[in-house]
């Protein structure tokens, strides 16, 4: 993992066109579809929580909602991912977590992305519940069960374990690198 760093960045410093051959070559119609982003993905037999967590993925990568990924939204995501402010990796976040788009997180939305994570990069070193309380106990300073936008952005800034261990378990790098490399 600790290459992805120089990887990523000679990716990025490649030019606009190359990326554009290499997009249309995978999905000549220049769209990319929730079904062809799971191969590219090589996605199989998820669980439940992981499958629903790639839909919300490639949901918030579809910026116009038209149920395809274009070339400007994947260089958009991509860009976000890899170079984004601080503020707009957590704006996406929050919209990720916000599975029923109610501008609000709970409790569940958050423990349930946590654990389809970890069941697509198998990688089970924090364990979501333990991970979801200390974020609540912290940032929840209502008590509501819940967090709006500006509170998540709030108290994630203000907490810096919290910060470390969001971008920690928010690290798509190794599923980007599948993404552009397959393309």
């Amino acid at each position: 993992m600790g290459n992805h760093g120089s990887n990523l960045d000679d990716i990025l410093a490649e030019d606009m066109h190359h990326w554009y051959n290499k997009f249309m070559r995978e999905s000549p119609s220049g769209l990319i579809t929730l079904f062809e982003l799971k191969a590219i993905l090589g996605l199989k037999r998820m669980t439940e929580d992981a499958n629903g967590y790639v839909d919300q993925v490639f949901m918030t990568f579809d910026m116009d909602g038209d149920g395809y990924i274009d070339f400007v939204e994947y260089i958009a995501a991509i860009s976000l991912m890899l170079k984004g402010e601080i503020n707009q990796k957590l704006k996406w976040y929050f919209k990720l977590f916000d599975q029923d788009g109610n501008g609000k997180i709970d409790r569940d939305e958050l423990e349930t992305i946590f654990s389809a994570i970890q069941d697509i990069t198998r990688n089970r070193d924090i364990d979501p519940e333990q991970i979801v309380s200390v974020i609540y106990e912290r940032i929840d300073t209502r008590g509501e069960g819940e967090l709006t936008l500006e509170e998540f952005i709030e108290g994630a800034k203000n907490h810096p374990d919290i910060m470390e261990t969001l971008k920690t378990m928010m690290d798509l790098t190794p599923v980007l690198i599948i993404i552009i490399e397959g393309l």
